[in-house]
């Protein structure tokens, strides 16, 4: 009889947890192309996609977005063309607000950042990684973990918003979601 123990019995318990919670059946990741924005992304599922104009920091933008839901959390990532370099920063700024408003009242209070910079993107200070803890439209409970970034394509900066909302915190989902934007 064999003995010798699986690659998966000689994890640490919370490694083991860790793998196996990425390895879900509900969790099929998949590499998506988003050619028009020069990256590639990594989802759990089939992405819905939708294009619409906002404002963001005064200034127009067509945003672009993907996502789906997977396993009771929703995994998106939006992209828009920047116009004016000179506004990047508070570009960013003001669509992060923007979209920690939509979690709540409150829910900027309880906002926790921390610095995002992966190879390749703009070292702004608005670069960063959010986990905040806020209210679904209809009262729910969620937790949103969120990425935003900015990068020169060639003549144009690109502005990106990656996020996962989850009923309660799921940080070892949302490292491999993000661990899985890939700039071409």
């Amino acid at each position: 009889m064999n003995r010798t123990p699986t690659r998966a019995a000689a994890l640490p318990p919370m490694l083991l947890l860790a793998w196996l919670a990425g390895c879900s059946p509900a969790l099929n990741w998949r590499s998506v192309p988003l050619p028009e924005a020069a990256i590639t992304i990594t989802l759990p599922c089939k992405p819905d996609r939708a294009v619409r104009p906002v404002e963001l920091a005064g200034s127009p933008v067509e945003l672009a977005m993907a996502g789906c839901d997977a396993d009771g959390a929703t995994f998106a990532v939006s992209h828009a063309a920047l116009a004016d370099p000179a506004q990047v920063g508070a570009a960013l700024t003001h669509w992060r607000a923007a979209a920690i408003a939509n979690l709540g009242s409150g829910a900027a209070a309880r906002a926790v950042d921390t610095p995002y910079a992966p190879p390749g993107v703009l070292p702004l200070p608005q670069s960063v990684r959010t986990v905040v803890q806020g209210q679904r439209p209809d009262g729910s409970a969620v937790t949103a973990q969120a990425v935003w970034f900015a990068r020169a394509v060639g003549p144009q900066v690109r502005l990106y918003h990656a996020v996962v909302y989850t009923p309660k915190p799921r940080p070892e989902v949302a490292d491999q979601f993000f661990a899985g934007i890939t700039l071409q």
